[in-house]
């Protein structure tokens, strides 16, 4: 039983990395298409730096023509086998869902959330947390939540108690929150994720994975809370790097107390980043060193530990990320830059049909990732 309960948690993880890896989601901009490369109040508290309202109402046209079937968002626009290891085609995931919910929250748009949330407790919703991924063709639904995802749909929840004045939202957050305690933390640290049919966890956490100003939201006593947010705040903080390139380690592992990283993938670290913006919690160095590299258009998708780049790739996913962090420090000139640099992902072809998305126009693929992240980079000028 042990060496088929680890089998199958090794499957699942494998299938689980990809929720903020941003692999998925890595696509470079047609020239052809789109031309050459060209602790403050959060947003919703009224930040505003540069007008994306058509910009936001052309993308949000697009996912919901070309993007969104009965269940959710595509996880990519184009039809694929939904029997693989990672999902794909018209597979929907609750990272989508709980991406689009924030960007409604953000956007006060009271009706597109609750049917947002509507569809998302209907779609994902199970006894041990939420499913990562639900498969349409096949008529199933993964025994297995990702916590980063489960904790932005939980977040999302409490945003929207307190925006729209719902009560009702913040008891769902309430009782959703404790699920996840009980579920996904062990003895004060939290895992990736909880499988529901064999009642376990993984052994490490994915530093990207902290999300820490919702940690700090959980219904729980003040005591576990404060253990939980040392813990997680300890872990994610002695992630870093260096000065130098002061990006964060990929995960921790519970069993040797030691963190690991194959290589370090951007959009991992600039979650890691903005959680801890969020949070009061980053540093000025990486800070600075976002900024420099999204001025430069340098921000690319994958570096070794030291700081080579191991790639050229960049992606919408990358640059909405920037966009974000410097709407929750109030960067305006970040804010901008992010922008303008991830609108260089955009199909502006009317006659496109990924016109107002971010795809690629020679294949004619779309990922959820990138159109949703974009979506909601634009939704925090707001």
């Amino acid at each position: 039983m042990t060496s088929k309960l680890n089998a199958a948690a090794a499957l699942l993880l494998a299938l689980l990395l990809a929720s903020c890896s941003g692999s998925k989601a890595a696509t470079e901009p047609s020239a052809a298409a789109n031309g050459p490369a060209a602790a403050t109040p959060a947003p919703s508290a009224g930040f505003r730096s540069i007008d994306t309202r058509k910009e936001r109402q052309v993308l949000s046209a697009f996912i919901a023509r070309q993007l969104t079937g009965p269940y959710g968002v595509y996880t990519t626009l184009l039809e694929a086998d939904q029997s693989g290891e990672a999902a794909a085609g018209h597979e929907v995931l609750s990272e989508s869902a709980s991406l689009l919910m924030r960007a409604a929250v953000l956007a006060g748009d009271k009706g597109r959330f609750a049917n947002e949330w509507r569809l998302a407790e209907r779609t994902f919703d199970m006894q041990g947390g939420f499913s990562y991924r639900y498969s349409p063709e096949l008529q199933k639904r993964y025994p297995v939540n990702a916590a980063v995802d489960d904790l932005r749909l939980i977040g999302a929840l409490y945003e929207a108690g307190q925006v729209f004045d719902e009560p009702d939202y913040t008891g769902q957050a309430d009782k959703y929150s404790r699920r996840f305690y009980d579920n996904n933390v062990k003895e004060g640290y939290m895992y990736d994720f909880y499988d529901n049919i064999y009642k376990t966890t993984n052994s490490f956490v994915t530093l990207c994975y902290i999300d820490l100003s919702v940690l700090r939201k959980m219904s729980i006593s003040s005591e576990l809370r404060d253990v939980l947010l040392h813990n997680m705040d300890g872990i994610l903080q002695e992630g870093y790097l260096s000065d130098s390139f002061p990006f964060y380690e990929t995960r921790f592992d519970y069993h040797t107390g030691a963190y690991s990283s194959e290589n370090i993938n951007t959009v991992e670290s600039l979650l890691s980043i903005l959680h801890l913006a969020e949070a009061g919690r980053h540093k000025s160095a990486s800070i600075s060193y976002i900024k420099e590299q999204v001025a430069a258009g340098t921000l690319y998708g994958q570096y070794s530990r030291d700081g080579k780049p191991l790639n050229d790739t960049r992606s919408t996913a990358i640059y909405a990320l920037t966009a974000m962090i410097g709407a929750e420090l109030g960067d305006d000139a970040l804010y901008r830059s992010g922008i303008e640099r991830m609108n260089e992902f955009r199909v502006q072809d009317s006659d496109s049909p990924l016109y107002g998305g971010f795809g690629n126009t020679d294949t004619g693929q779309a990922y959820s990732f990138d159109n949703l992240m974009a979506l909601l980079a634009y939704s925090y000028s707001l």
